[in-house]
């Protein structure tokens, strides 16, 4: 058995286009400082996604940085969605840029699939060029279609269309086969894969299901049936039950975003809380509005996953945005008087999975919205998060950044040690110090006749430490030392250069310490545990 048969739009490089710069311009969109979509020009100076913002601009100077924004995303794409219900009711929203829906009965209203994907790649098209146009932006569509058995067959099938792409009934599992794991986009679970010797779709689909439910659980077996053609979830066919809906008045009605985003948030958490004392998770959700003058508006967004409260919470504010702030042709002649959301798929919850730190997604969505509390009382840049940055100095090893630059909800390699890699020579040996002081304490060091302790030009100590004093206080006896190791930086830049030493001691009272030695004075750096 496959999945449903689905078609899917993907207006290719939605961010580029949404932002109104033309294709043929170097443009790259950043999220906490990474490239998370490019236009084709950019992509030719080898920009690409995840990269970092200072790497991105090296390799391209006229590069036109823009920065993420979803709801223009979403606004921008209201009114080519809107053109796709002349071909069925049921468009399902995955992301702004690409939307799905079911092809079963639009199939055979139009003649076949080979019609309807031609049908859907005119519509679309035209729309595009309709709504750049009067915003003099020089934008060619790059509009693909695809369809599939399953959303995860046909999505594919339309990022690899040029530009519309028909798979055969029952076809999916051979169109998929041969395609890497990296499609699937898990790469934890793509790189264990890989290294099992797995590296394609087909021989994952290949496996007894059995065998990669016990092996990798829930994670693997929506990637096996994924993998398969099949939908990441069984179908559910029983409806939901009709007090899952949730709804709210608007009095006055709101014909600006603001008013309604702020009930939004509450809205989200009540159905969310309402699935959540079942069992359930929401994968497809319906938002619908009523206007004061009685227009009824409505429009599904789907996702692969399971909906957080957040993640409804901003569906509704992107597609708000979409109906209040789109163009006059599709914007509604009276303000929101109410709204509504209802779960058009539920599913079993995935329960309270905690991961090897401890964590899980509803601890990190707590998280975020306890952050966006304390930055809405103190004001922004007032929430700073740690991050690996790598160095020679212990200092600078982890820095504190705004936690407005960077995304709290998505996994970061600047938050793990091992993730950050550099060769950093002259890098302290490990183990770390525990207690790296802010501003370093004046020392001194004296070898066994009180001589004071240098190092040469060449790295070599005077004569074995001794003694220790700190701040001009009693001499303590070193027991033990190591180095020392000789550090120049910067050497080609006069303002900025240092030339120092550093130095390990253990003292006679079990106090492990780091010493650096510049212009002739030593420093106590750090301390260690």
């Amino acid at each position: 058995m496959t999945g449903v048969r689905m078609l899917v739009v993907r207006c290719a490089d939605w961010p580029i286009v949404a932002a109104g710069v033309a294709l043929d311009v170097p443009a790259a969109v950043f999220r906490a400082n990474r490239v998370v979509a490019t236009s084709p020009a950019a992509r030719q100076h080898d920009i690409t996604c995840h990269q970092r913002r200072r790497e991105a601009q090296s390799r391209c100077p006229s590069l036109v940085v823009l920065d993420h924004d979803p709801a223009r995303d979403a606004r921008a794409f209201e009114p080519i969605v809107a053109t796709l219900d002349a071909l069925t009711p049921r468009v399902e929203i995955t992301l702004p840029g690409q939307v799905a829906f079911p092809t079963r009965g639009p199939s055979r209203f139009f003649g076949g699939d080979e019609a309807l994907v031609a049908r859907a790649h005119a519509i679309v098209s035209t729309a595009l060029v309709e709504s750049t146009a009067s915003t003099r932006r020089r934008i060619d569509p790059d509009v693909r279609v695809g369809i599939a058995d399953g959303p995860f067959a046909a999505a594919l099938a339309a990022r690899a269309a040029r530009p519309i792409a028909v798979i055969p009934p029952d076809g999916s599992p051979s169109f998929l086969a041969p395609l890497p794991m990296a499609a699937l986009d898990r790469p934890e679970l793509g790189d264990v894969l890989g290294r099992l010797g797995l590296r394609t779709l087909g021989a994952l689909a290949a496996l007894p299901e059995r065998d990669v439910l016990a092996r990798f659980g829930r994670d693997g077996l929506a990637a096996w049936r994924l993998a398969g053609g099949l939908d990441e979830h069984p179908p559910a066919l029983a409806p939901p039950p009709a007090d899952l809906t949730v709804s709210v008045e608007l009095d006055p009605p709101a014909d600006t975003v603001a008013p309604a985003a702020f009930l939004a948030r509450g809205l989200a958490e009540e159905l969310h809380q309402r699935l959540w004392s079942r069992g359930s998770a929401c994968t497809r959700v319906v938002i619908g509005a009523e206007t004061e003058h009685g227009e009824h508006l409505e429009r599904v967004w789907r996702t692969e996953g399971a909906l957080t409260a957040a993640a409804i919470a901003d569906r509704l504010r992107w597609q708000l945005d979409g109906w209040l702030q789109g163009s006059a042709r599709h914007r509604p002649t009276a303000g929101i008087s109410r709204l509504w959301l209802t779960p058009d798929e539920v599913v079993p919850a995935g329960g309270r999975q905690l991961g090897f730190w401890g964590s899980d997604a509803a601890t990190v969505d707590r998280a975020g919205r306890a952050v966006a509390r304390v930055q809405g009382l103190l004001g922004v840049g007032s929430v700073a998060v740690p991050e690996w940055r790598g160095s020679r100095d212990p200092a600078t090893q982890i820095m504190l950044v705004p936690a407005e630059a960077v995304d709290l909800t998505a996994e970061r390699p600047g938050a793990h040690r091992d993730r950050v890699v550099g060769p950093w020579p002259g890098r302290l040996p490990t183990p770390s110090p525990a207690w790296v002081h802010g501003d370093p304490v004046a020392a001194n060091v004296a070898d066994a006749a009180g001589e004071r302790v240098l190092v040469s030009g060449r790295g070599a100590l005077s004569a074995p430490p001794a003694r220790l004093s700190v701040v001009g206080g009693p001499w303590t006896g070193v027991l033990a030392w190591a180095g020392p190791w000789p550090l120049e930086e910067r050497w080609w830049d006069a303002a900025r250069q240092r030339r120092r030493a550093r130095l390990q001691l253990v003292t006679a009272d079990g106090q492990a310490l780091l010493l650096t030695l510049e212009r002739g004075q030593w420093h106590v750096e750090a301390t260690y545990d």
